[in-house]
């Protein structure tokens, strides 16, 4: 159960909803609120899946590459403080932008906000590490989709109730404890390799 929270807890953070919020509203602005709600769980839908399909290919994925399990600690530790660094000092004029009108599809809401880079390297690691334990990954990648699924499309309630100010300043807090999370999967990689030499 203290694996599958942890898990959860570490794949909400890097999806990070809350920091994620600003995005979905401006490039969702332009549309009717209840077509909104459509795009928004379609959106949702087809990131669980594409992060489903992740988890349980990954370590074949791994084993097609002949990437070592380290490798895949170290990597994904530099790439998840490289993103808990800009969730800390975020870049002027937001991640990424869409044609005043035109309707997302999987990208950019689905893939990369829910299912990044940084997502599908933390369930590459999860699988590779302990592959026994894939019923709860799955359930954890579940748990971590589901409330942020919650967040999202409740965009417009949370940012009325944190404002622009309380939205920064809880994507920072989830960066700082995204860099702890960064900082000891790299330990934990570069401890692992170090003991194969």
């Amino acid at each position: 159960m203290l694996d599958i929270l942890a898990a959860a807890t570490m794949l909400f953070l890097i999806m990070d909803p809350l920091g994620n919020l600003p995005i979905y509203m401006s490039v969702l602005k332009t549309i009717e609120p209840k077509r909104r709600q459509i795009i928004i769980c379609r959106e949702l839908a087809a990131a669980l899946l594409i992060l489903m399909l992740f988890l349980h290919s990954g370590q074949a994925l791994l084993d097609f590459l002949n990437i070592e399990q380290e490798t895949v600690s170290i990597a994904g530790g530099i790439l998840l403080f490289l993103i808990a660094l800009r969730m800390i000092f975020p870049q002027p004029g937001g991640v990424m932008s869409l044609p005043s009108g035109e309707e997302p599809f999987i990208v950019p809401l689905a893939v990369p906000l829910i299912a990044g880079p940084s997502t599908m390297a933390a369930l590459i690691l999860l699988s590779n590490q302990e592959p026994n334990k894939m019923v709860q990954w799955s359930l954890a990648l579940f748990a971590a989709w589901l409330v942020s699924a919650v967040i999202l499309s409740f965009s417009g309630v949370f940012h009325r109730l944190l404002g622009e100010k309380g939205l920064n300043a809880i994507e920072r807090l989830m960066g700082m404890i995204l860099i702890m999370v960064a900082i000891q999967m790299l330990l934990n990689g570069i401890s692992i390799y170090i003991r194969s030499l």
